[in-house]
């Protein structure tokens, strides 16, 4: 089982699961001259669809990617059995046979779960996950997210496009983008509503929005049992992230008043 970088997984699973994950590379090497002023630059819609199509291209190229027969797989494939689009936004789903603990979903719809969040999350838990993912697709921050971590980092040299076709971004590049997408965050406005899509989306597909609020329990769970000094990267990461508390107790609100049982 491959490993990735912890320090990033877990700034990514902090920020609500949101971001992908970098695949095993010298990051300081990637990312050198991050700092430098931010080149203005123009991108179309379909130039930032191009570079998610090659960004999830590459994710899928630099991890181990579990195969059909994998009880990985099987178990994704039929847990998000009725989850086909969000918001016309057609889904695929795939599994990452990786240690560390993360998902991600990409503004084109790609769905990656890592393997070891499925072995700590029950199915409710991990539905919860995809829900509040498919309020970020759905509403477009995902691919906003996309487009102001290309200007911030990729494009930054200029290496936008010439012709109207989308200059093909190399390793180091496309490492750039994944450690902007790290950073990123989403508006509390932004996790309210896509906390809220999630919760109809999963209950419009047959699935128990239960899962929403579980999800966030085990987030909880895991920032209490991080154990991090105050001064960590995480534990500042978890001061920033939209109240946990105020999430779940919104979303067990909502199931309950909807007559709606929780999952045992």
């Amino acid at each position: 089982m491959k490993r990735l970088s912890v320090k990033c997984i877990l700034a990514m699973f902090c920020l609500g699961f949101a971001f992908p994950a970098l695949a095993q590379f010298d990051i300081k090497k990637a990312v050198g001259g991050a700092t430098k002023a931010v080149q203005a630059a123009t991108v179309t819609d379909a130039q930032v669809e191009a570079y998610v199509k090659e960004y999830i291209e590459w994710m899928d190229a630099n991890n181990p990617v579990c195969d059909d027969a994998s009880p990985y797989a099987i178990r994704l494939k039929k847990l998000v059995e009725g989850l086909d689009d969000a918001d016309g936004i057609p889904l695929n789903f795939k599994v990452y046979y990786v240690t560390d603990v993360n998902a991600f979903a990409c503004a084109d719809g790609s769905v990656r779960i890592f393997s070891s969040l499925m072995d700590i999350m029950s199915d409710e838990e991990l539905l919860g996950v995809i829900g509040h993912e498919m309020g970020h697709v759905a509403h477009r921050d995902s691919k906003r997210a996309f487009r102001t971590a290309l200007l911030a980092s990729a494009l930054k040299d200029g290496v936008a496009s010439a012709g109207g076709k989308a200059a093909k971004l190399t390793d180091s590049q496309l490492g750039e983008l994944g450690e902007a997408l790290v950073n990123a965050r989403y508006s509390q406005k932004q996790e309210k509503e896509a906390d809220d899509f999630g919760y109809e989306f999963l209950q419009n597909a047959g699935k128990n929005p239960w899962a929403m609020a579980l999800s966030f329990r085990k987030l909880k769970q895991m920032q209490e049992e991080a154990g991090v000094e105050k001064s960590s990267k995480l534990n500042q990461l978890f001061s920033t992230h939209p109240d946990l508390d105020t999430r779940i107790k919104r979303m067990e609100e909502r199931a309950t008043a909807d007559g709606i049982a929780m999952p045992e």
